[in-house]
């Protein structure tokens, strides 16, 4: 059964984008002030956690506060024997797929495709609805930064 974007994120409409300087405070609030610059932005680049393949260069990306839940990253066999996820809050948001250095994307799972590494296929690491062609999030939880 293909599951709606609506049964991925909360139902309510997510807030609008918080200006720059009020998500860079808010990472600060939250532990991320060495990765967002006052404008928002990645301060460092975004990597694979496994291979360390570079995702995405240096303030490619915006911060954003947003509950996603993205399946639990594991191996192949254990991700077949199906599962929870987990309920992420801290993203990387991307305005363009071409700002990304690194990425793949799963086949459609409803109305949303998952991001993966494009070298070792590790994820998944963000979450993109079909219905929503500017927005791509990158889970701070499950990259590296560089």
């Amino acid at each position: 059964m293909a599951a709606a974007c609506a049964e991925m994120e909360p139902a309510a409409a997510p807030p609008p984008s918080p200006p720059p300087a009020a998500a860079a405070a808010a990472a600060a609030a939250a532990g991320s002030a060495e990765l967002v610059c006052a404008q928002g932005r990645n301060l460092k680049a975004v990597l694979c956690q496994r291979c360390g393949s570079r995702v995405l260069l240096p303030g490619a990306a915006t911060f954003a506060r947003r509950e996603l839940l993205l399946p639990a990253m594991r191996k192949k066999a254990a991700a077949a024997a199906g599962g929870g996820g987990d309920l992420l809050r801290e993203h990387w948001l991307v305005r363009d797929m071409f700002s990304f250095e690194n990425v793949g994307f799963t086949r459609d799972v409803g109305n949303v495709k998952f991001l993966v590494c494009a070298d070792c296929e590790a994820g998944p690491i963000g979450w993109h609805c079909l219905d929503d062609k500017d927005s791509f999030y990158v889970a701070l939880e499950r990259v590296a930064h560089e």
